[in-house]
């Protein structure tokens, strides 16, 4: 073969060599099939649910402490027709649902503002600061027996101590959700002729927002579990 013929043989293309393809990367495996959370989640609870039919028959532990899931529903059908202590399900639902709402918004009225306070001003951060890191270790119900002294057995002493425990995760995530604004936004909006309580409004509580809903969740789960001890205590 002559130079001249080599020379005139099309050049490989692009992926090929020695005129045999050769693939650019390696071929992609079979995707598994990914298990849904949700199905886990079912079939997990419906594990929970065997142990638990099966620990009731053989009678692992009494039947008073443990009676089995179809007890428990027969007597969840009894209550939701009947009612219990005067008052339907329905009411009892209701009235605990009022009480965590009020006890959030007074949480919110307050956690809020004091957030805002501890994030934007040294001073207040220098009032309230040290004052929610002495609340915020104490257990709620241990202000149970004096709120109930001074406001008697009634909505009000449920209410505030279930405020109280949500007054501390709303008002620290608030003032880290402020800390965490970018000085940029707030320096433009100065720039631009913004008042403080514009940059507050229109840049800090907007910014803050993420961290404040968060907040708002994590004080449901404390007002939640505060609530039904607060109604065993002060029914």
């Amino acid at each position: 073969m002559s130079v001249g013929a080599y020379s005139e043989r099309p050049a490989a293309k692009s992926g090929e060599k020695d005129g045999f393809s050769v693939p650019w990367s390696r071929p992609r495996p079979k995707p598994r099939r990914a298990v849904s959370a949700r199905l886990v989640s079912a079939i997990t609870i419906l594990v929970l649910l065997a142990a638990w039919t099966v620990a009731a028959s053989l009678q692992l532990v009494s039947p008073v402490f443990l009676p089995s899931p179809a007890a428990v529903w027969a007597k969840f059908v009894v209550v939701a027709r009947d009612g219990f202590v005067d008052a339907t399900l329905l009411q009892h639902t209701l009235a605990s649902l009022w009480r965590v709402f009020a006890a959030l918004i007074a949480a919110i009225l307050v956690g809020v503002p004091v957030g805002l306070a501890i994030g934007i001003s040294r001073i207040g951060r220098g009032v309230f600061d040290p004052l929610l890191e002495f609340l915020r270790p104490i257990p709620p119900l241990a202000y149970l027996p004096l709120i109930i002294i001074w406001f008697g057995i009634g909505e009000p002493s449920k209410i505030l101590v279930i405020a109280i425990a949500m007054l501390a995760p709303v008002a620290l995530s608030t003032a880290a959700g402020v800390r965490g604004v970018s000085r940029e936004r707030v320096d433009a909006a100065r720039s631009l002729g913004a008042t403080r309580a514009q940059v507050i409004r229109h840049v800090i509580l907007p910014s803050a927002l993420p961290s404040i809903l968060t907040g708002l969740r994590i004080a449901l789960g404390a007002g939640w579990s505060t609530l039904v001890a607060a109604e065993l205590v002060a029914a």
